[in-house]
């Protein structure tokens, strides 16, 4: 399933990638790559200062959080991983035609990169062992957080901040969290209008592997929870996640823990359907789940991205709103 957590991996040769960037240049695409505007120094999630010779206008981008950041402050980006799997799932900031398909979210290609005549390259996580380095040889990289379950809301932001920083769109992003602070107070107002203030909503997703459903709780520290935590909604997950994304394990025997709650999840009829409604339609244990059985179990919208940036954040506000009216 495409939402299951990817680790960035370059695995291709490390001499395709030099030939796709040509070996009989010193480092011209770098010298090249100023679109105007004073040189740019931003210091990246890995704490390593990054050196740009104006703001950053053509930029490749191997996760889709990366993407939403750089459609949201108006750069659309040259190429972009798996973009199908993009469009499936980030219908808050879409991509036009221009963006080049760069390969798979975990194993981009190398070659494909030297190619683009690029100012930048923005990962997440990491890299296999020697590729980063073969990147920066010949141009700039920023490395981003995946998430940080100690601080969801503000990772992204500070994910936002520094992209906008390395593309001149310092003053977009300021718009972008005062649109998101005008949605979440919206939002907040709305669940107490409807007396919903303090309900406990469990958000999942779900994918089947040999017959077996695997239920994703979004626990404490996921973005999406973390979201309807701001709006007054109470997370019900008592399991811990993991420390990037707060997303739990569980199966549906798991869910006879939660009590009579309403239970929201994701799915997309484009990548993978929906576990719960067809894997489960018959299962004992399912049916007899107090939130099934007092019809508490809404689908919200497919092409939600549940790792998304602050555009992906307001659908979910008013994802949340639609369904508590439900």
């Amino acid at each position: 399933m495409r939402t299951t957590r990817v680790i960035i991996g370059l695995s291709m040769a490390a001499a395709l990638f030099a030939a796709g960037c040509g070996t009989t240049e010193e480092a011209g695409g770098n010298e090249q790559a100023a679109s105007g505007g004073d040189p740019i120094t931003v210091t990246d999630s890995r704490g390593k200062e990054v050196k740009l010779d104006g703001p950053a206008k053509r930029v490749a981008v191997t996760e889709w959080n990366g993407a939403e950041y750089l459609v949201s402050l108006g750069v659309m980006p040259t190429a972009v991983s798996d973009i199908k799997g993009y469009g499936d799932w980030a219908s808050a900031a879409p991509l036009d035609d221009t963006p080049k398909d760069i390969g798979t979210r975990g194993e981009p290609s190398l070659d494909s990169l030297g190619a683009l005549d690029l100012d930048l390259v923005i990962v997440t996580d990491s890299l296999t062992e020697g590729a980063l380095e073969q990147i920066e040889a010949k141009i700039p990289v920023i490395v981003i957080n995946g998430g940080d379950a100690k601080d969801s809301i503000g990772s992204m932001f500070d994910n936002v901040d520094l992209i906008a920083k390395a593309t001149g769109t310092e003053d977009k992003a300021a718009q972008l969290k005062s649109e998101f602070d005008a949605k979440i107070a919206e939002g907040k107002a709305e669940v107490e209008k409807l007396g919903a203030t303090g309900e406990k909503v469990a958000f999942a997703d779900a994918w089947v592997d040999s017959g077996t459903v695997s239920i994703r709780p979004f626990a404490k520290g996921s973005l999406v929870a973390d979201v309807f935590g701001r709006i007054g909604l109470e997370n019900p997950w008592q399991m811990e996640g993991d420390p990037v994304y707060g997303l739990a394990q569980a199966d549906v025997e798991g869910l006879t823990k939660l009590g009579d709650v309403r239970f929201w999840y994701m799915a997309n009829e484009a990548d993978g359907g929906d576990a719960f409604a067809d894997a489960l339609a018959d299962n004992a244990i399912w049916k007899n789940l107090p939130f099934v059985k007092n019809d508490k179990v809404v689908r919200l919208p497919d092409s939600l991205w549940m790792f998304g940036g602050p555009l992906s954040m307001q659908q979910y506000v008013d994802a949340a709103i639609n369904a508590l009216k439900a």
